[in-house]
């Protein structure tokens, strides 16, 4: 008769844990195919769900654009005499007579220690007057200051010297070996010249992106275009700031994969194969390797190719499908690029929410048997 109990109990322990199941459902990582399905606008959604083919892939393949523009690409180098504002030149000026406009009593010369170049590019000669300085050589500031004093004093001759200076400087930030202001010099006239001069880039150099500002004007390379296209090594000009940064694009991982995290790109181009390696592959008893999603808002131009249409306007909610387990579905996963802010997700497999639903029954059933256990061995005693 002690039996009976026992039986009965586990009977209903059954009935109530299938009831459970059936009215709450099972712990899981997200939705599965048939509810992402759901959501197309097919169906009840608002979402495009398209399955990957190389028609798509070709469509989607699109990798961020950068690079200098013409106005960085054309401009010449920087002459090493030629000098910027913020220059500080040296003067001496002879004159071929005893009581000269600039010299002494005891002297016909005159010597100008230290006159820096202003915001504006002019220098201030006394007699002379106001000289452009700036984008001229010292040879071709002799001359100028010759021409004005040559009325007031007989054959003047004149010296003109650079001096050390902050005219012609550029800025250096961000991961770079040490950053800081360097004036641009006959060895340090180009980008990559300059960024040697600064110890180099201090991260990947897959991952390295430059960006120079010039006035209003910006341009964005990798570094490793830096030395594939010889006219990204663009001239510098005096006052141009250098950015070396890492790339900033990344993807998102949810579901039956290794790792649920938001992972950064490693690498220039990145497809769904390496992504999903990336992010330590699928979990080998969860994942279901045909439930391979990628949601992205993909541009209209984009999202009227990949579905043969015109008539969209704006960002379209699209969610691409792979099926490892096709023919050539590895090969569909390594052609299809991921982009940024794109959310990789991987469904679980309709055998791992059986196996939750027995584990979760047997667990019920045991806990139940145990108790009932307990409580026979209570009445005995």
């Amino acid at each position: 008769m002690k039996q009976f109990p026992s039986r009965w109990a586990q009977s209903v322990a059954l009935l109530v844990a299938v009831s459970f199941l059936a009215s709450c459902g099972l712990p899981r990582v997200g939705p599965n195919k048939r509810e992402i399905y759901a959501g197309s606008v097919m169906q009840e959604g608002d979402a495009f769900v398209v399955s990957v083919n190389d028609r798509v892939t070709r469509a989607t393949a699109v990798v961020p654009a950068l690079g200098f523009s013409e106005q960085f690409q054309s401009a010449g180098l920087v002459g090493s005499d030629t000098i910027q504002p913020g220059d500080v030149l040296g003067l001496t000026i002879w004159e071929n007579v005893d009581d000269g406009l600039l010299a002494a009593e005891t002297t016909n010369s005159t010597i100008l220690e230290e006159v820096q170049v202003d915001g504006s590019g002019s220098i201030f000669v006394p007699y002379a007057g106001r000289i452009q300085a700036a984008g001229n050589s010292p040879e071709a500031i002799r001359r100028l200051i010759t021409d004005k004093l040559q009325d007031q004093t007989p054959d003047p001759q004149v010296e003109v010297r650079r001096l050390a200076g902050d005219g012609s400087s550029v800025s250096l930030v961000g991961a770079v070996g040490a950053q800081g202001v360097y004036p641009i010099e006959r060895p340090t006239r180009t980008l990559s010249a300059m960024l040697a001069r600064a110890g180099g880039i201090a991260i990947e150099p897959e991952i390295a992106q430059i960006t120079v500002l010039r006035g209003g004007h910006q341009g964005k390379i990798w570094f490793q275009d830096l030395y594939k296209n010889p006219r990204y090594d663009i001239a510098l000009r005096g006052g141009d700031r250098i950015l070396v940064e890492e790339d900033t694009r990344a993807f998102t991982a949810l579901g039956a994969t290794g790792t649920q995290a938001r992972v950064p790109f490693e690498t220039q181009t990145l497809s769904a194969v390496e992504a999903i390696a990336q992010v330590g592959g699928l979990v080998p008893t969860a994942a279901d390797p045909t439930g391979v999603f990628i949601f992205r808002n993909e541009p209209a131009d984009i999202a009227n190719q990949v579905l043969g249409r015109t008539d969209l306007i704006g960002a379209q909610r699209m969610v691409y499908v792979l099926d490892l387990t096709r023919p050539n579905g590895v090969f569909m996963a390594r052609d299809f690029v991921v982009r940024d802010q794109d959310t990789l997700y991987v469904t679980e497999a309709p055998y791992a929410q059986w196996n939750k639903a027995i584990a979760a029954i047997t667990g019920s059933l045991t806990t139940v048997s145990t108790v009932a256990t307990v409580s026979d061995s209570l009445s005995g005693s």
